[in-house]
């Protein structure tokens, strides 16, 4: 300035300095101008909040100036194009990506949402209280999280009978009969097996094993001998002792299923009380011989005649009787497998080849009762079977092949008394 005051007149100098003086005012003023015609924007940005002063024209342009990049899932308020406003406030937020494995399936996605149910909502993940959900519904979400669900679904439960469905998310059918607190005997069974895997369609069947013991007292039939007898003519007998049955405890295994029956073993067989036979003396002295008579010959013509009547008629449906009913009629012999001969009221078959016996179910027609049987004649019920229950009856016959051709026939049974 002293320099130029020694080249200039002190009028021109003053007007220079004047000059200088206006244009820094005007300098200053177009400065305070340009500041004051920025924008004031607020940004919040990841819970950080900045006020920034801007001539950016767009939001684009104003998150570049302040090193912000907007990732393609980010959150942001306002478009990018969107121009900016003084006074505007802008939000935005970085994308988390997380891990969705649903029933062992992953997926990734990108939420901006805080918690785990606010992402599960925002992307329509269906789910109830019975799934297993490995993160609380609470948990705030963050960058890189995997969340594992696994979907639980209905399994039927058949527990002897009692019949349930369950809810679980899988693994065995071990593990659930564990959580369903469902004690496995050592004999019961498990369909399927217990390392089966679990899927929707699963239906276990456990079958209550017991195994229980039962003693029956039997009657054994005494046997019949005989014994020449040189005292007596020939044809008579003698009854010399009747002979006396024996008694004999038998001890049964018996397998229940359910509560059912299914098989009984014979384990044990003690003798209560030893058989006597039953002693007939025969004759062998021979008779004086006699003349035989026209009157004799009669008498036993008329006598055979009588038989043969008698025979027929007990085939005959009888007048008497207290009840009629139809039943489903097999026949069995003495000499069927596993068949002892002799039947429930100690009646030996095999030593009474032709007695008519029937096999019945005491809870229809009492043991001792007397029947008469469509096609087969009167006969006692004096015996019972395994499968003779309800409305079956089982005829005895002298064999085993007039037993097998028998087969099954619908027949008329009367009780006579």
């Amino acid at each position: 300035m002293k320099n130029i005051s020694k080249l200039l007149p002190a009028a021109k100098l003053k007007l220079v300095v004047s000059g200088i003086g206006v244009m820094m005012l005007a300098l200053f003023a177009g400065y305070m101008v340009y500041e004051s015609s920025k924008a004031e924007v607020t940004v919040h940005a990841n819970d950080e909040t900045q006020t920034v002063n801007t001539h950016a024209d767009t939001v684009s342009v104003l998150l570049d100036d302040i090193d912000i990049a907007v990732g393609e899932h980010d959150y942001l308020s306002h478009a990018p194009e969107d121009k900016v406003e003084d006074g505007m406030t802008i939000d935005y937020e970085t994308a988390k990506e997380v891990t969705l494995s649903i029933d062992g399936e992953d997926k990734t996605y990108y939420t901006t949402t805080e918690t785990i149910q606010e992402f599960l909502k925002e992307h329509n993940i269906a789910y109830n209280e019975k799934d297993d959900i490995s993160l609380d519904l609470d948990k705030a979400v963050e960058d890189g999280e995997t969340i594992t669900i696994d979907k639980a679904f209905q399994v039927a439960i058949n527990d002897g009978g009692k019949k349930k469905n369950v809810w679980t998310t899988g693994g065995t059918i071990k593990g659930l009969l564990k959580e369903e607190k469902i004690d496995i005997g050592d004999l019961d069974k498990v369909k399927p097996k217990l390392g089966k895997k679990l899927n929707e369609d699963t239906t276990i069947a456990i079958t209550r094993v017991e195994k229980q013991s039962e003693e029956v007292e039997h009657n054994v039939p005494f046997k019949t001998e005989t014994k020449h007898d040189n005292s007596l003519e020939k044809g008579k007998k003698k009854v010399v002792s009747k002979g006396n049955e024996g008694k004999v405890v038998k001890t049964y295994e018996i397998t229940m299923e359910n509560g059912e029956e299914v098989s009984r073993d014979l384990v044990k067989e003690d003798v209560v009380q030893e058989s006597s036979n039953k002693v007939i003396a025969v004759g062998t002295k021979e008779p004086k011989q006699n003349l035989v008579t026209l009157a004799d010959k009669k008498s036993n013509h008329t006598n055979t005649s009588k038989t043969s009547n008698a025979s027929k008629s007990s085939k005959q449906e009888p007048s008497n009787g207290s009840k009629t009913m139809t039943m489903t009629a097999t026949a069995y012999s003495a000499y069927c497998n596993g068949c002892s001969g002799v039947t429930r009221t100690g009646i030996n078959l095999k030593a009474n080849p032709n007695k008519k016996v029937v096999a019945v179910d005491p809870n229809v027609i009492p043991l001792g009762t007397r029947v008469w049987v469509e096609g087969y004649g009167i006969a006692v019920a004096a015996d019972t079977g395994g499968a003779i229950k309800g409305n079956r009856i089982d005829l005895h016959v002298p064999s085993q092949s007039q037993a097998m051709s028998f087969g099954y026939k619908k027949v008329k049974v009367k009780i006579l008394d």
